[in-house]
Parts: C-alpha cells; sequence; structure tokens
C-alpha cells in the first residue's frame, strides 16, 4: 500500500485518480481550496482518504499545505494535479504551488506532474515573470512548459525520485470544458499508475507521458541552464530553494 497526495482532488482528474487509488487499496490524501470544498469529496472521507485544504492562488497558504501534509507523515508519491486555466492565479496554481511544495514537503519517492500539449507552444523565457500573478505576464502554455520543466529538473538533481510529467489529454473536465475530445476515462490512469508501479518504465526518471506512452517534450524541457533560470527565479520570488543531494 503507498501513500499518495493529490492536488487538485475535490473534482475532475485529481478526484478520478483519488478514486482509482483508493479502489487499489491505497492511502490517499485528497486536497481541496477551502474547507467547504470537502463536502464535494465526502465519500472518499468515509471510505479512509485523508485531506489537507489550502488555496494554491496564495503563497501563505501554500506553505500551510506543505506543513498539512508533513504533519501526516512523509508519502511515497505525490501528484501535482491542481491548474487552472487562465486569470491571474495561473502562474501562482501551475507553477509556483509545485515549486513550493516540492521544496517543502518532506521528499518522496515519486512525484508527478501535470503538464499538457500546450506545452509545445510556451516560450522559454522568464525575463519580467510575475509570479504573483498581478500582472498577466504569460500564457497557459508557458506555465504548462514551466511545470514540465520543473518536473525534469527535480528528476536530474534528485536521482534516488521518480519525477515525471504527464500529458492527461483535453479532456471533458470543469477547466477542459465540454468541447474537449479526448477520452475523460483515460485522463487520470496514468499519473495513477505512476505513483504506484513497479514497471521498469514508471521507475525510469524524467519522462514525459501521455496515456502511459513516453513522447518528447519542448526541447527547453531539458536544457539545464533554462531548468537552472527557472529555480533560481522560483527561489528568489517564494524563498523556498529546491537544490541537489541527498534527502
Amino acid at each position: 500500500m503507498s501513500r499518495i497526495l493529490i492536488t487538485g482532488s475535490s473534482d475532475g482528474l485529481g478526484r478520478a485518480a483519488a478514486e482509482a487509488l483508493l479502489d487499489d487499496g491505497h492511502a490517499v490524501v485528497v486536497h481541496a481550496r477551502t474547507s467547504g470544498r470537502l463536502a464535494a469529496v465526502k465519500d472518499l472521507l468515509d471510505r479512509g482518504a485523508q485531506a489537507v485544504v489550502g488555496d494554491l492562488a496564495r503563497l501563505d497558504e501554500v506553505r500551510g499545505l506543505a506543513e498539512q501534509a508533513n504533519a501526516l507523515g512523509r508519502f511515497d508519491a505525490v501528484i501535482h494535479n491542481a491548474g487552472v486555466i487562465g486569470g491571474p492565479s495561473l502562474l501562482p496554481v501551475n507553477v509556483v504551488a509545485p515549486f513550493v511544495l516540492t521544496a517543502e514537503m518532506e521528499r518522496p519517492d515519486r512525484l508527478i506532474y501535470l503538464s499538457s500539449s500546450m506545452h509545445h507552444g510556451g516560450h522559454a523565457e522568464i525575463d519580467g515573470v510575475d509570479w504573483s500573478g498581478e500582472r498577466e505576464t504569460h500564457s497557459y502554455s508557458d506555465s504548462k512548459l514551466f511545470v514540465t520543466a520543473l518536473a525534469a529538473a527535480v528528476a536530474r538533481l534528485w536521482p534516488e525520485v521518480s519525477a515525471h510529467a504527464v500529458d492527461p489529454g483535453w479532456v471533458p473536465t470543469r477547466m477542459g470544458g465540454p468541447g474537449a475530445g479526448d477520452d475523460l476515462r483515460l485522463g487520470h490512469v496514468t499519473q495513477a499508475w505512476l505513483a504506484v508501479s513497479d514497471s521498469p518504465e514508471a521507475l525510469t526518471s524524467g519522462r514525459y507521458w501521455h496515456h502511459q506512452k513516453t513522447q518528447a517534450p519542448h526541447r527547453a524541457v531539458r536544457d539545464e541552464g533554462f531548468q537552472a533560470a527557472l529555480l533560481n527565479s522560483l527561489a528568489d520570488y517564494t524563498g523556498s530553494t529546491i537544490q541537489g543531494g541527498p534527502k
């Protein structure tokens, strides 16, 4: 049995992953933005899931979320599922929050970050970035390029951790919208599999996945200079750091 934290798991793909992992007998910790949103996962809590609460758009609450998670003990895997499509919380939720949680939580064995095929259209440029979201300086595609590069940087800096990025497809969740053409039933499968599978493919770190098949990410993802610039910029803003070395 593995212990897995899933951010943004009160609905959509995060909830689907939580349900699947609970069905398979794993210990799951779900996350909701507010305590009021916990009503949406009451059935999962009734089945034994635990919960943490925090608004990923607010840096202070992300730090509080890391403290809540650490108080529950070390996780085997963390799925950084939460994301938004636009607005002032775009960079805080899609990039800053997974960075801070990665830096501040006790290091797990596995880390899975939700990317998107749209990251291929992102620009590997962080000059002028406003991580606070007060100014809209970057696009959704940029945010997904950043988090995919974050996953690759973690895989390189922490060789004892299996770190991956996953494109779940354009699926008809609340964020994806009713016109999304990919199969919702497959949207959560890869990240749930990566969180617990003992297959050599799942344990080979640093990959970019779509429906349990590896694909080539944007060329900037594995650019160590870009990774370093990204991590340094996020560290300057948050005060948190991700560095190489053992646990």
